[in-house]
């Protein structure tokens, strides 16, 4: 029974007759995975399923209510902190100053009314003529006069004086604070239209019209690129042959002539067993993903057809 088994095993091996430098794979694209930043309902979806693409094209568009109405808000958060600095880098109108004067002779008038009046109290007092409660009253009502004017005063003096350097610094902050906080709502709402990165090739639109999407959750698939690539595995012994940059062969399913590709890619870990973990002999096992670029001439190629490339 060993003898029969080992007879075939000689056979099985001597009918392998495929080449050794050739690396298997599949013809591939970049897939570019468009997701959702918010939860909102799809109301659009411009483009078929299937359809190519160019970059800046829209593929789905989200309901946008609520976003505009946060993007209004922040427009008027910095149209007042303009106004408001403004106002602080011109200064008080005169008419403002002209009020401010006025109060403080005002002021001032009732001031020398309310002092007359206590110190005419004064006298009386003395005579007994008023009680003592009518002196205190007096004396308070010249006090109130006096803090009156001493703060109509003090705003005269603001207004005339300018505004301080520290008020239009915070008034500046303030500004370039409601300025960001727009710009990032209008890209809120910019991204509530998704469009494509990249040239290629609408492959999937995973929610229906009408469905509110989850966030993060992908809105649109696109294959970029016009041709596709060779996903291959490059055996280990041949790791060192190669390098980014190679041309090399490629050999496609189902065409009878050759392709020339450029390997714009390989790993530099093996897609296996860790190399410290096996012998010699079994070294020989590991596989390296690389991807090798095909011509544009090449983009009528679909994806998924089996390939081999030639190893140096």
């Amino acid at each position: 029974m060993r003898y029969f088994l080992l007879l075939i095993f000689i056979s099985l091996t001597a009918c392998d007759s495929r080449p050794q430098n050739i690396a298997l794979g599949t013809l591939e694209r970049d897939r570019i995975a468009h997701t959702a930043t918010t939860n909102e309902i799809v109301v659009a979806l411009p483009v078929l399923q299937g359809s190519e693409v160019k970059k800046g094209t829209l593929l789905v568009k989200l309901d946008d209510t609520l976003q505009q109405t946060q993007v209004s808000k922040a427009e008027a958060e910095v149209a007042q902190a303009e106004a408001n600095l403004e106002k602080l880098r011109n200064g008080a109108r005169l008419e403002e100053v002209a009020a401010a004067r006025a109060k403080v002779e005002g002021a001032k008038a009732v001031l020398v009314e309310n002092e007359a009046n206590y110190e005419r109290s004064l006298k009386l007092i003395k005579y007994s003529v008023i009680s003592q409660a009518t002196l205190e009253s007096a004396l308070a009502s010249r006090d109130s006069s006096l803090a009156s004017l001493q703060s109509a005063q003090e705003e005269l003096h603001e207004l005339t004086s300018g505004t301080r350097e520290e008020d239009l610094r915070a008034a500046e902050a303030r500004l370039d604070a409601v300025i960001a906080s727009l710009a990032g709502e209008k890209k809120k709402l910019a991204d509530l239209s998704v469009r494509a990165t990249r040239d290629g090739l609408l492959d999937d639109l995973p929610w229906n019209l009408g469905e509110r999407v989850t966030a993060g959750s992908p809105l649109a698939i696109v294959l970029a690129g016009k041709a596709p690539f060779a996903r291959i595995y490059v055996p280990e012994p041949y790791r060192v042959k190669v390098k980014v940059g190679d041309t090399l062969v490629v050999h496609v399913d189902g065409l009878e002539k050759t392709l020339n590709g450029k390997l714009r890619w390989i790993a530099t870990e093996p897609a296996f067993t860790p190399y410290y973990a096996l012998n010699q002999e079994e070294r020989s096992r590991l596989m390296y993903l690389a991807e090798v670029q095909l011509q544009d001439s090449e983009a009528y190629l679909p994806n998924g057809v089996p390939a081999q490339v030639e190893l140096p």
